[in-house]
């Protein structure tokens, strides 16, 4: 099944909220490697004026790809995820993500694009507080492999 273009446009249901802990936040930041002390110590974070720990930039991506994953999983979208290259992400921050959040994420598919047996969709997750106040937006464009022949 190829591609749907009509799915160009959709926006998905809020995803349930995703609780952010120390732990989490503590995990990603030894995966990308990043080493200052306010990802892992209350203290150092608190000493910076952050309720808690605070998130790496690229932690967002964690929460926005849950919300993908509906547009991904769903079968009229015509996805084949095995046909998937992640072309580009941006990230646009409201404000840190810490500890003891609990983050909403609506998804929006903002284009969808075939030309030449590729198909490149881009959608936008916007990551807010469970109280509606934005905190991220990420922006994702996937490109598509068509069927072969």
């Amino acid at each position: 099944m190829p591609i749907n273009v009509e799915f160009a446009g959709r926006e998905y249901p809020p995803q349930a909220a995703y609780e952010v802990s120390r732990e989490k936040i503590r995990e990603f930041a030894v995966a990308v490697g990043a080493t200052h002390p306010a990802h892992t110590d209350p203290s150092a974070a608190q000493a910076l004026g952050y309720p808690d720990v605070i998130a790496t930039p690229t932690f967002a991506v964690l929460v926005a790809q849950r919300a993908e994953a509906q547009l991904i999983e769903d079968p009229a979208a015509g996805i084949d995820f095995s046909r998937v290259v992640h072309a580009e992400e941006r990230f646009v921050h409201h404000r840190p993500i810490h500890a003891g959040d609990r983050l909403v994420t609506v998804l929006h598919v903002d284009s969808v694009v075939e030309r030449a047996g590729l198909a490149m969709v881009t959608t936008r997750a916007e990551i807010a507080d469970d109280a509606g106040t934005p905190v991220a937006t990420v922006i994702s464009t996937l490109a598509v492999r068509g069927v072969d022949e």
